[in-house]
């Protein structure tokens, strides 16, 4: 068994999980982590957790080191600045006259990447936007553009169930989901019931859709002409988890069936 412990980044509500390098880690400690993007200032939100080697599906990083008071104010200075970059950022925006929508910045925790997250209609030509905050800031720029599923992600909220959105909370990939999904299980065709705080369709409704298939299997469709027993019908009604639906027969009598 592999010891890993769940970290939060102040930009995001979703948990990552590290390595502990030998650290003796647990919750509610403040650490610096080696991430892609370098090493990230976090806070620990779970205890200690064995995890089967098999079940981690990329390799993980490692905690570098618990958090200093200088690494605590170094975070502190970061936010502060990554808050007058996102104002900077949103001024060259409209001086430029750009078709965009800057909706969050982030230093690295060494500042050699300053990130900015945007949502557009179209694609758009921010390379003179870049050149202007890689001039002010005198690090790297990273302009991502991102849709209304990964703003929902970054920004996280409280979805229909009432709970913390799943995009932002335990999904690590956000997979396709379609209206079949939501006829598969027969749900009302109402946005306002499959439809996420996103606008888009609940990723929870790909959750369940091959069980869905998997009990449908053998089972007539409702409109189907069957034979049963007492005659020749119209299934009228079915319900997959009894494996029971109902016939109408010619003469108007109803007829449960099993299979």
């Amino acid at each position: 068994m592999t010891d890993v412990i769940g970290v939060k980044f102040c930009d995001s509500s979703r948990i990552y999980y590290f390595l502990l390098n030998g650290l003796d880690l647990k919750k509610g400690i403040e650490v610096i982590v080696d991430t892609e993007k370098g090493h990230q200032f976090g806070k620990i939100v779970t205890d200690v957790i064995s995890v089967d080697p098999e079940k981690i599906v990329a390799p993980l990083r490692n905690v570098v080191r618990i958090a200093t008071d200088d690494d605590i104010k170094q975070n502190d200075k970061n936010i502060k600045d990554s808050n007058q970059a996102l104002l900077k950022a949103k001024e060259f925006v409209s001086s430029l006259n750009l078709d965009m929508n800057i909706l969050s910045a982030s230093f690295t925790f060494d500042r050699k990447q300053l990130l900015f997250n945007f949502i557009a209609d179209e694609r758009v030509d921010f390379r003179e936007l870049a050149k202007k905050l890689a001039g002010l800031y005198k690090t790297r720029i990273e302009l991502r553009q991102i849709g209304v599923r990964d703003k929902a992600k970054e920004i996280g909220g409280i979805g229909q169930c009432g709970r913390g959105l799943c995009c932002s909370s335990f999904l690590k990939d956000i997979n396709s989901v379609s209206i079949n999904m939501a006829k598969n299980q027969n749900l009302a065709l109402n946005p306002q019931k499959i439809n996420g705080v996103c606008g888009r369709l609940m990723c929870c409704l790909s959750y369940e859709n091959e069980n869905y298939f998997s009990y449908k299997k053998g089972l007539p469709k409702v409109g189907d002409v069957v034979e049963t027993e007492k005659g020749k019908g119209k299934v009228i009604y079915l319900d997959i988890f009894k494996r029971l639906y109902k016939v109408e027969l010619s003469d108007g009598t109803i007829v449960d069936v099993e299979k």
